[in-house]
């Protein structure tokens, strides 16, 4: 309790500074400090007063943005569906219209795509040879995968989401069904289950799974509210009036709400960086994919598409989206807290009744919660569950959508050059269907200008546990040598030619980063030995991209080592398109 005061007096202070260089806001780009336009406030509804949400940055700040290319294929996957929630099959190309900011776009390409339901086999690797999954382009299958979010759940839902998972496979399981399970906590993404693993295991493996309590739990769901509505004028705070204890209780209050905001920022990065991780996981996989995200909330209020959370969170939010789009992912929010009832007068944990902004402010925030899930949900092609508690039902009907689905295509309307969301509309021509397909996505530079951010996907893709599979990558040892402290481990990587995208800005140009990282398995501060970067920027002749697009790109080097054991880490990063590709091969250095 002493050191949560102690927290809580500095972060006051500190905030205080802070908010007199924000503005009360967030920011567009840049550093956190500097200042960018207030939001208008969103409709609350009925209830009306209460005060402005904390003021959140818009993706059209940037302006006009450069393009780089010719040309750029936008890939729309949309299911199609009757009344009945039955899929419509055997639609013809003229049956479905795109728009683009309303307008109609010309489709170029056009399949229906009826994914596999069986289950993905690895391809087999040589002795010593270690592989990401890599699946051939006109195989796509079902996929689904189910993220557990122990960031944004408070800690007795996470458990009846993991009950009514376990209710839904026992009655819902296929053999050849593949399913993933990974794991959204405050220390990063945690694969469970990987895509080739038996869904059978799945049952058993969540029983064992266990529960994180949130930062934001921590705190009062009134600072809760305080936090994201920006709403820091505690009753009894600036006006104390003639009652100390109530002054003392709007003080703690008030620090509660300060060290909220914090956690907030904390989690909408790791929710992020989690989703992110899940895309790149599922990048070299063809087809569309579920994610059934079972939640208790978005970590920000989404008030429309173009909001993005503001200062250096901007980037890594556009990313994601980015990352979410290029793999064909959409999204299943399920609302693990079923039916909720925010109404404060059955709190048993007050002590005075709430004020009347106290009660606007909390109803406005669980209205954003389920506003912002059906925002996130819409903006990537999936749809979100809440207020229900039949979970294993709403688990069922987002597991089903992938089955089926139509692939359109269109080039980008370039003539429009200004930053931020591009609207997306499909219609049918069947009065008896409708099409669902993600609601935009965004064009801005950290969408289309991958070097703005190299290092840290590089950084991210070195730290992170799981495989990415944007680009196959084939890593092979070939020996070790040396006789003094240190000895040479030497190893081949190879990339196929399918995995690099020409650079538009030069002839036969190629533009990828090679990245290697070698931890030790009895590490505890999880630093690495050693690291090794490249840069592969050449222009190829003719002959050169003849030659390898048959045999692939491949290149050797050798890490200096002390005896011990190692997990070594390889990341390729494809500078034009964004795509990672990673595998993690053992050592032991003798």
């Amino acid at each position: 309790m002493r050191t949560r005061l102690l927290v809580a007096l500095f972060l006051i202070s500190l905030s205080t500074m802070l908010w007199s260089q924000r503005g009360g806001g967030g920011s567009r780009g840049g550093s956190p400090g500097t200042p960018s336009s207030p939001t208008p406030s969103p409709d609350r509804g009925p209830l009306g007063g209460g005060s402005a949400p904390l003021p959140l940055a818009s993706a059209a700040d940037e302006g006009k943005i450069e393009f780089r290319t010719q040309t750029i294929l936008v890939q729309v996957p949309v299911v199609v569906t009757d009344k009945s929630g039955n899929h419509v099959h055997g639609l013809a190309k003229t049956d479905l219209h795109v728009f683009e900011n309303g307008k109609e776009q010309p489709v170029s390409v056009f399949e229906e795509v009826t994914a596999a339901n069986t289950k993905l086999a690895a391809p087999p690797a040589q002795p010593g040879e270690f592989r990401n999954l890599t699946i051939p382009a006109d195989e796509p299958h079902t996929v689904t995968v189910v993220a557990l979010d122990t960031v944004n759940t408070p800690f007795l839902d996470q458990w009846t989401g993991r009950h009514e998972l376990v209710k839904y496979l026992a009655s819902n399981l296929d053999s050849g069904q593949v399913l993933a399970l990974m794991i959204i906590t405050s220390h990063g993404l945690r694969v469970v289950q990987g895509l080739t693993g038996d869904p059978q295991q799945l049952v058993e493996i969540l029983k064992k799974v266990g529960s994180e309590q949130t930062a934001m739990e921590t705190v009062s769901p009134d600072a809760q509210a305080s936090a994201v509505t920006g709403d820091m004028n505690v009753p009894g705070l600036i006006s104390p009036g003639s009652d100390p204890l109530a002054a003392m209780q709007a003080f703690v209050d008030y620090g509660d709400a300060i060290y909220a905001q914090f956690a907030q920022q904390n989690a909408v990065e790791t929710t992020l960086n989690g989703l992110m991780g899940i895309a790149w996981t599922l990048s070299g996989l063809p087809g569309r994919k579920s994610v059934i995200w079972a939640t208790g909330g978005f970590p920000f209020v989404i008030a429309d598409p173009n909001t993005v959370p503001g200062g250096h969170l901007s980037a890594l939010y556009e990313r994601t989206m980015q990352a979410l789009l290029q793999a064909q992912i959409s999204v299943y929010p399920v609302d693990v807290r079923g039916l909720v009832n925010s109404n404060l007068i059955g709190d048993a944990s007050r002590r005075r009744l709430p004020s009347t902004q106290q009660f606007n402010n909390r109803a406005w925030l669980e209205q954003g919660k389920i506003d912002s899930l059906n925002q996130f949900a819409e903006m990537t092609g999936g749809k979100a569950y809440y207020n229900t508690n039949d979970l294993a039902n709403s688990f069922k009907r987002a597991a089903e959508d992938a089955s089926s689905y139509y692939m359109l295509g269109y080039y980008l309307d370039m003539k429009n050059n200004h930053a931020g969301w591009r609207g997306l509309k499909v219609k049918v021509d069947r009065k008896d269907a409708e099409a669902r397909a993600r609601k935009g996505f965004f064009v801005t530079n950290a969408t289309l200008h991958m070097d703005l951010t190299r290092s840290t996907d590089l950084n991210f893709a070195l730290t992170s546990p799981i495989e990415s599979t944007g680009i196959p990558v084939t890593v092979k040892w070939n020996g070790i040598s040396g006789d003094g402290a240190t000895k040479k481990a030497a190893f081949v990587v190879h990339l196929p030619f399918s995995g690099l995208t020409f650079d538009p800005t030069g002839t036969n140009k190629v533009n990828f980063d090679f990245a290697v990282a070698a931890y030790p398995t009895n590490s505890k501060d999880g630093k690495p030995a050693a690291t090794l970067g490249k840069s592969f920027m050449p222009s190829l002749s003719d002959a050169q991209v003849a030659s390898i697009r048959n045999t692939g790109v491949g290149f050797n080097y050798d890490l200096e080592l002390a005896p011990g054991q190692y997990a070594v880490r390889f990341v390729v990063r494809d500078n034009v398109s964004g795509k990672i590709g990673s595998v993690t091969a053992p050592l032991t250095v003798n």
